[in-house]
This record gives C-alpha cells, structure tokens and sequence, in this order.
C-alpha cells in the first residue's frame, strides 16, 4: 500500500489539471509485483483528456503488462473519489471482480471496494 500510496501521489503532483485546477493521481499493481502509476491530463476539448487511472493503465500496457490486482486513486477532495464509469471499464478489461480499488486523499486510504463492487455487471467480449 505505502509503494502504491507514493506513486500515486506522486504522480499527482504532475497531473495536468489547468482548466478544473483538481489533479488526481492513480497507481496500478500488476499480479507481478510492479507499479504503474499515472495522472489526470486535461485538455482545452474537454472529453479529449485522461483519467489518471487511464494513464497508469497505458503506462502498465506499454511495458507488456497485462493483468491488474490492485488500483489506488488519490485526490484532494473533501469527498472519496472513485474511478469513473469509463475507468471501471478499463480496469475490467485488465482485472477481474476481485480486483482491489482503493479511494485515498493526501492523508491516505479513505475506502476500498473490489471491482465486482463498484462495477458488477462490467461489458466483457467472449472470446
């Protein structure tokens, strides 16, 4: 969690936030131990920017990775921020149902659910 924790925040510090000013931060864990860890990257055209989950998930597949068994998702917010619709979606496609997604602010953990918690009916192609 601490490795998970810091890169996130860390990543946050980066985020690309100049339009809405609310940097988030998201850190993978691969089954395989490794750490990916992303930002939120705003864009003037709105629904042309990224989740900071969506980024750690780029950064996880550009190096070959290919399964998640935990998500960390940090804002400075005085709610718990949870992974949106589009991001439960991304992460379905690279986890499962027990897939752990853990909500931080900069004080740390605030909640946790598993993936088959916060999406239980995620689109899934059958090969």
């Amino acid at each position: 969690m601490d490795n998970l924790f810091r890169a996130a925040t860390d990543a946050r510090l980066n985020a690309h936030a100049p339009h809405s000013g609310f940097k988030v931060g998201a850190a993978v864990l691969t089954e395989d131990g490794r750490i990916f860890a992303g930002a939120n990257v705003e864009c003037a055209s709105y629904p042309e920017g990224w989740c900071a989950e969506t980024s750690a998930i780029a950064a996880m597949v550009a190096a070959g990775a290919r399964h998640i068994a935990e998500v960390l998702v940090v804002a400075e917010s005085g709610e718990t921020i949870t992974p949106c619709g589009g991001c439960r979606q991304r992460i379905a496609e690279f986890g499962d149902s027990e897939t752990i997604i853990r909500a931080a602010g900069p004080e740390g953990e605030r909640a946790r659910w598993t993936l088959g918690e916060l999406l239980p009916a995620a689109f899934a192609l059958k090969s």
